[in-house]
């Protein structure tokens, strides 16, 4: 079994971004393989900064391993209007659960947050991922050139109160 369709082996923990994560969370938007060839651009000068981190609630997934906590992935949940800016998880961990683990960990932030709706505006190879963890497809946002040449599907989480 390759490691990029084995479940979670390690123990992972999801926790609140921190400044000192700015740098890590750039350097996982701008290497993922999602962004590869004619989406290389929409990344190339992108920025997690420690003022985005502490405006948003911006969570990470840390693994453990022999080198101590790494990230795994994160997201960022923008609550007004209410949105999932941004979800990456490394391409070395992609398919292993780590994904619908942080959407789930949004969803509950989002109950938290007393919100009904989170709007997603996803990344055209992320689409079928949206789809597998529950998002309902309500749109099409329109290419923005030069910044997102592209049309991009919309989709929308309805959040459940308990």
């Amino acid at each position: 079994m390759s490691s990029r369709t084995s479940p979670i082996s390690q123990p992972i923990t999801i926790r609140r971004a921190v400044a000192r994560d700015a740098k890590r969370l750039t350097r996982l938007v701008r290497g993922s393989g999602a962004y590869e060839g004619k989406y290389a651009a929409a990344v190339a000068g992108y920025r997690v900064g420690p003022d985005y981190i502490e405006a948003h609630r911006v969570y990470v997934a840390v693994g453990s391993d022999e080198h101590g906590g790494r990230v795994l992935g994160f997201y960022s949940l923008v609550l007004a209007p209410p949105e999932l800016d941004l979800l990456f998880v490394a391409d070395e961990a992609q398919g292993r659960g780590i994904g619908r683990l942080l959407v789930a960990h949004m969803q509950s932030e989002a109950r938290a947050a007393g919100l009904d709706r989170v709007m997603v505006v996803s990344h055209l190879p992320a689409e079928d991922f949206y789809h597998r963890v529950g998002a309902v497809r309500i749109g099409t946002a329109l290419a923005n050139p030069p910044a997102v040449p592209w049309d991009r599907p919309e989709f929308e989480f309805r959040i459940p109160s308990e």
